[in-house]
């Protein structure tokens, strides 16, 4: 039988084209496990990072605490004193005045031996609570600093007042306390200063009251509007606008609820420290916070600290 020469080439042409199918076949199954595996990635990462998120917001101000003093910390410096008024000057609408180095003599504050205790209130006025609060402060004759909302400001201009005519310093919390609204970006984080200043301005009848210190709602780093947060202090300092946070705590807004418990938090957070912030709150479901404020003002006394306002520094 003669063999075909043309019927040869049309088998390898034939043949060809199989391989070529099965090649094409081969590097689209192969595409799609590639396509998979870079989707199963992805979908790990995306897991991961949010695990990651739900840590940092869920960990405990006092976590955040215990990890700040383990990193490296700038040499201590004792505390000075940089201003210093009187009740009378406070009573007749006094301003705050600005310090260019305010914000390294707060820093100082979390490093220095001196026993100095700064206690503060968050997420005020309430009507109920805060007027309570000033009433122990002035039978103690302890100046404190409110860190005061602007919307709880405009339902309670009278106890703002109140707060600046007994010596306390008035400092801003922000307008709203909803991070969602506040950490849309450094513009909304600003925002919110400037809308808490005009509250308290407006409260006090006095147009060029400035607080010049600000606390993030949440504290001023970490979870995951931190690189916002970045930002934000950035935007501030550029208006002249510093921040604190705390390096001690009675845990009223982290499920304490008892005298025992906030006290307990108060003497593990302060250890190894010499000067401390003490945060706090006066929102009007804080009744035990109230309740241990005696205490904690008995306790820190037994232990050398005497008391001052961030008047000391603005």
């Amino acid at each position: 039988m003669l063999y075909d020469i043309d019927d040869e080439k049309e088998e390898v042409e034939e043949l060809k084209e199989i391989n070529k199918a099965h090649l094409r076949k081969k590097a689209i199954i192969c595409g799609i496990i590639i396509l998979c595996c870079l989707f199963v990635m992805e979908i790990s990462i995306w897991i991961s990072y949010q695990n990651k998120n739900k840590t940092e917001l869920e960990q405990t101000p006092k976590e955040a605490i215990t990890q700040n003093k383990n990193q490296k910390q700038p040499k201590k410096q004792q505390h000075v004193q940089i201003q210093k008024h009187n009740l009378q000057e406070i009573k007749t609408k006094f301003v705050p005045k600005q310090n260019p180095n305010a914000q390294e003599q707060i820093t100082n504050i979390y490093y220095s031996e001196e026993k100095v205790a700064y206690l503060t209130f968050d997420d005020g006025p309430s009507k109920n609570i805060t007027p309570q609060i000033l009433d122990v402060l002035k039978q103690e004759n302890v100046p404190a600093t409110f860190f005061v909302l602007g919307s709880r400001v405009e339902l309670n201009p009278d106890l703002l007042k109140r707060e600046q005519e007994e010596g306390h310093y008035i400092a801003n919390h922000g307008y709203s306390h909803q991070y969602s609204q506040i950490y849309q970006s450094p513009d909304t984080v600003f925002e919110e200063y400037i809308k808490c200043e005009n509250a308290i301005r407006n409260a006090l009848g006095n147009s060029e009251y400035n607080t010049y210190l600000f606390r993030f709602p949440g504290g001023s780093s970490g979870g995951r509007y931190a690189d916002i947060k970045a930002q934000a202090k950035d935007l501030l300092h550029n208006y002249g606008v510093n921040y604190t946070n705390w390096n001690c705590l009675t845990g009223d807004a982290e499920g304490k609820t008892t005298p025992e418990e906030l006290m307990g938090c108060l003497q593990e957070t302060m250890q190894g420290d010499g000067s401390i912030i003490v945060l706090m709150h006066d929102a009007s479901d804080k009744s035990y916070t109230l309740e241990t404020l005696p205490s904690v003002i008995a306790y820190l006394r037994e232990q050398g600290y005497v008391f001052k306002n961030f008047y000391e520094i603005f």
